[in-house]
This record gives C-alpha cells, structure tokens and sequence, in this order.
C-alpha cells in the first residue's frame, strides 16, 4: 500500500525566526522572495520554503541548508539528486498555514486556502468549474457556499498539482466530489487509481492532499511552534 505524510506548519513567525529561514534558503529563492511587495507575502513565502528545505532533510539525511531543488517534468519542483526511489513532495501555502506532502513512488499535490469572503463564488464556479460542481455548489444553502467553495477548490488543485500539469488540465476538464461528502476523484478522461484525502489545517482554513495512488494511507503530522530553531 501507498504511503504519504503530510506536513501542516504554522507560519506566523518572529522577525528573528524568518532571518533564520533566509538563511538556508539558496540565491535565487531569496531573490524570489525579495520581489514580493507585500511583506507578508515575503514572510509566507521565506517560511514555507525553510520548512519544505526541513521537511526534505530530516527525510534525505541531509543539512535543510544542503537542499538542491531542480525543475522535473512539467516544472514540477524536484530534488536535484533524486534516489532509486525518489522523494515526491508538493508544498502549499495560504494565510497562516503551509502544507507539505511527501511521498515515495507516487506523485503527490497538495492545496490549502484561507476560507474568506467570496461574493462572486458561484460566478467563478460556473467558469472554471466542471458543470455538475457548479450545479452542486448552487444547490447549497447560501451561508454553506463559500466554504465549500474553497474545499472544492482545494481539492481540484491538489489533482493538478499531483499531475504537474498547471494550466494544461483546465479545471472544468474533470470532477472531483462536492464537500460535505469526503473528497474523491468522480470523473478524469484518464482517471486511474487516486486517494484524495481533507485536511485538517487549523479554523478558518481548507485544505486537501491528492496522491496518484490507490487506497493510500495518510499520515498527517504538524512541525513544532520551535521549527526554525532546527534550521541550524
């Protein structure tokens, strides 16, 4: 049976905890972070990235520091040095939380979101949407739509980003089923096997892990309010 651990991190830290994220990050993801205009997208983004650098060390043996991330296929994020049996990992990130998931021999995506005010919710819906999600979202009361409208959203992105194909599989083009039944794949021109599972990422949030994998188990584990201090 397949495997995947997902990892839930809290990101709000002190001036001095996100000194230590940028530390350990290479040139270009703090160039990266450098062109954010808002500090708090600087700060999300500086802590997500130090947390995935941890993540993949204490999984790979190796320094958070000494991390080599590379472009894999479709420009899905990668160890540079990948093992026989490589680590796949997908990293989300929203509000005050990150979500890392790690796998070994399945490809993994992974979504959170910040539940907030969403007036035009069912307009994006009938966009993007496969029909019968827009249809479903509709047919809820008015005060369930908008968190269901971004578990929904969580789980779409999470199959995406699994697959590594971004823009190429528009939203619409398959069916994932509608909150409050447990998430699953219903509809994908080349569906094959899938375990979609919710996470609980903390009030105010919706999040969901996607491994292309059957009947996976899943294990959710969330880093210490210290997790910078293990940087080194």
């Amino acid at each position: 049976m397949s495997a995947a651990t997902i990892w839930v991190v809290d990101l709000a830290l002190s001036e001095r905890q996100l000194d230590r994220c940028a530390a350990i990050l290479d040139p270009s993801e703090r160039d990266r972070a450098g062109r954010f205009l808002r500090p708090a997208d600087r700060a999300r983004y500086l802590a997500s990235h130090a947390a995935l650098r941890l993540i993949l060390g204490e999984e790979t043996g190796t320094a958070p520091v000494g991390i080599r991330l590379a472009a894999g296929m479709s420009g899905k994020p990668a160890l540079a040095c990948a093992a026989s049996e490589p680590v796949e990992f997908n990293l989300s990130h929203s509000g005050r939380r990150a979500l890392i998931g790690i796998a070994r021999g399945a490809a993994v995506g992974v979504d959170v979101e910040a539940i907030r005010p969403l007036p035009d919710a069912l307009r994006i819906a009938r966009a993007h949407f496969a029909a019968d999600e827009a249809a479903g979202l509709a047919a809820l009361p008015p005060r369930a739509i908008e968190a269901a409208f971004f578990s929904l959203w969580t789980r779409k992105e999470a199959v995406v980003k699994a697959l590594g194909t971004g823009l190429a599989l528009p939203l619409d083009r398959f069916s994932v089923s509608l909150p409050p039944l447990p998430a699953r794949l219903l509809r994908m021109a080349e569906p094959g096997p899938w375990t979609l599972a919710d996470i609980e990422a903390g009030p105010g949030h919706a999040a969901t892990l996607a491994l292309r994998a059957p009947d996976a188990a899943i294990c959710r584990r969330t880093l210490p309010v210290d997790w910078p201090d293990r940087l080194g």
